[in-house]
């Protein structure tokens, strides 16, 4: 069903977006310097699991409905922009409000709900309209016409899954690791500055491009 020799050009191309850094990258890096381990790997998760939807969208060719309709993409932009924005003011708000914190007790301030993680995740990731202009310009080259295009999909989502789970908990460990030095109040403060600076910038950026 899937021609073994596109395997190694997809895992190539695949593996390389997967290392680009970006909103996934920054978004993983926060949560698992706020929440730790399990903040961190949940939204890692939320990200990975919207891969099979835009899997999905690219497979019953509702891509191409979106693409082509300026409102509907535009709607979509805003609001991956919004999200992305607010996001950022999140992260501005608690490096402003980081002199009220005790490092002593970092679970029971960063103590972060399950769905908190899940839907941060997904949600950046299914309103970004990037990785829909992607997978459906991406996954066509590799999809064998003979046979169904939705099992093919996502069966090649669930390889870009693996990846990104296995890159994306490896920057957990990393931030895990450093944790202690991270929850310093002053870099902290600093930490979240920044993140909130850069998702402010992603969102921006997202809102008016092309």
């Amino acid at each position: 069903m899937f021609d073994q020799f596109l395997w190694l050009p997809f895992l190539i191309a695949i593996t390389a977006l997967t290392l680009t850094p970006g909103v996934d990258t920054l978004l993983v890096m926060r949560n698992a310097a706020r929440g730790g381990h399990r903040d961190g790997l949940l939204t890692s998760l939320g990200i990975c699991l919207g891969l099979f939807i835009h899997a999905s969208i690219s497979a019953a060719g509702l891509s191409v409905i979106l693409l082509g309709s300026a409102e509907l993409f535009m709607l979509l932009k805003l609001a991956g922009a919004a999200y992305l924005i607010w996001l950022g003011v999140q992260s501005l708000r608690s490096a402003i409000n980081r002199k009220t914190l005790q490092l002593e007790q970092p679970e029971a301030v960063y103590g972060v709900p399950v769905m908190v993680s899940l839907r941060e995740g997904l949600l950046s990731n299914v309103l970004n309209p990037k990785p829909i202009i992607f997978y459906m310009a991406f996954l066509p080259q590799f999809i064998d016409p003979a046979y169904s295009a939705l099992p093919q999909a996502l069966m090649m989502a669930t390889v870009h899954f693996s990846i990104g789970m296995l890159w994306q908990g490896a920057l957990v460990l990393m931030v895990g690791r450093a944790r202690r030095w991270l929850q310093q109040p002053r870099v902290a403060k600093v930490l979240d500055s920044i993140t909130g600076v850069l998702l402010i910038g992603f969102g921006t950026k997202l809102a008016s491009s092309n």
